[in-house]
């Protein structure tokens, strides 16, 4: 005969032992009662580059000769030892994204250049906030763009996952997510801004405890069982697949355990700092050089982590804003305007930079200093929904935005 299901048990199913469990009540109860069955959609995955990433360096215009005149010390060549890497047009890829280049050449990987917000932002929380948001030049929206594309509708327990310590902008909502440093110690969060964790052990156990057993049922079984944290250290992973060491290489091998997993998994989110380069930023090596080649092998294990998986998932790499054209007197880049994307994975038309782009000509710079966004950041991540998520509804998603014709950038 089964045991009874008390709270105890309840919470020891839940995490609340060791990690400790933060949640909404009304995610914990819909996420109870939702089954890991739910209908499989793409998952996109969003790895948000924090600190505004200088996109001139990330993927280089070589053959335009303002760009080598305003960076004397950091411009990338195109021939020679630590050239850029030749990608389509004028432009080449970060040396030290080489993990990279079978991706482009097999055509799951585009990059996109002079993204930005529509109008210059060059406050790090503020920028972070519009992009996060949806919503640039509002701070007064209460939800991400992320959540607001997970609908209203029901989902499996582990739908939106983030990587990372905190739940990210982008996830605030009524949907639900779920936020964890490794899948070894997670918490669940609600959505919103956690408000309701502020409220107390006691308010979460006669809250968000009763309802769960008021929704039992055997989806209600079946996500307790899943949101186990045992069950969740033993999500298998490709041993064969080496990550770079560091945090982003282990949350990209945390989110590929989920799909290979097959929890529901529909949105995930992670986040790489350390790109605020005002100072000795370096060309081919040195501090950026660094952090690209972290992200660039990270998200080579990740594809070949997931195999023909990959064709099911789409991954966008974005950032808040990009740096100053022109190096300033410490060989650094101050904050800028418009960056540089990158988009891989299924349906991925790869293999071509997409995008307006000019030369970096004074007259035809932003504030006669920066990249213009010529290309506004909701742009590629409508697109990107659309392919991932087919019938999402954009003007919710970006309220006050009409996506401008196709950029093209899935087929």
């Amino acid at each position: 005969m089964t045991a009874p299901l008390t709270r105890r048990h309840l919470l020891r199913a839940l995490g609340v032992t060791g990690a400790g469990l933060v949640c909404a009540p009304g995610f914990l109860g819909r996420a109870l009662a939702a089954s890991p069955a739910s209908a499989a959609r793409r998952t996109l995955v969003t790895v948000f580059l924090r600190g505004g990433v200088d996109g001139l360096s990330l993927v280089p215009p070589i053959e335009d000769a303002a760009y080598h005149r305003a960076r004397p010390s950091l411009a990338l060549r195109e021939s020679g030892p630590d050239a850029a890497l030749k990608l389509s047009g004028p432009f080449g890829l970060h040396p030290r994204l080489d993990a990279l280049m079978p991706l482009w050449h097999d055509g799951r990987l585009a990059v996109l250049h002079g993204v930005g917000l529509p109008e210059p932002v060059r406050s790090h929380f503020d920028a972070q906030d519009f992009v996060e948001s949806g919503t640039p030049g509002r701070k007064s929206t209460p939800d991400g763009w992320l959540n607001r594309a997970l609908e209203e509708e029901e989902g499996a327990a582990l739908r939106a996952v983030a990587l990372q310590p905190t739940l990210p902008r982008a996830l605030f909502g009524d949907a639900g997510a779920l936020a964890m440093g490794r899948l070894e110690e997670f918490r669940l969060r609600g959505g919103r801004r956690g408000e309701e964790a502020t409220r107390g052990f006691s308010a979460l156990y006669a809250g968000a405890v009763d309802e769960a057993l008021r929704t039992t049922g055997q989806g209600a079984f079946e996500a307790m069982a899943l949101l186990d944290e045992d069950r969740l250290a033993k999500l298998p992973s490709r041993a064969t697949v080496v990550y770079p060491m560091g945090p982003l290489g282990q949350r990209l091998r945390d989110i590929a355990r989920l799909i290979h997993g097959e929890v529901g998994l529909e949105v995930a989110a992670t986040e790489s700092g350390g790109w605020d380069t005002h100072a000795a930023q370096g060309a081919a090596t040195g501090a950026f050089a660094n952090r690209c080649q972290e992200l660039g092998g990270a998200l080579a294990a990740f594809a070949a982590d997931l195999g023909p998986r990959l064709e099911q998932v789409t991954v966008v790499v974005l950032t808040e804003f990009g740096r100053t054209v022109r190096e300033n007197g410490s060989r650094g880049t101050d904050h800028g305007v418009g960056s540089a994307m990158l988009v891989l994975g299924g349906g991925v038309k790869g293999g071509r930079v997409y995008g307006r782009f000019d030369s970096l000509v004074p007259e035809r710079l932003q504030d006669g200093r920066d990249v213009p966004a010529w290309t506004d950041v909701r742009a590629p991540l409508a697109e990107a929904l659309r392919a991932c998520r087919p019938g999402v509804e954009l003007a919710r998603v970006f309220p006050g935005f009409t996506p401008p014709p196709s950029l093209g950038l899935f087929g």
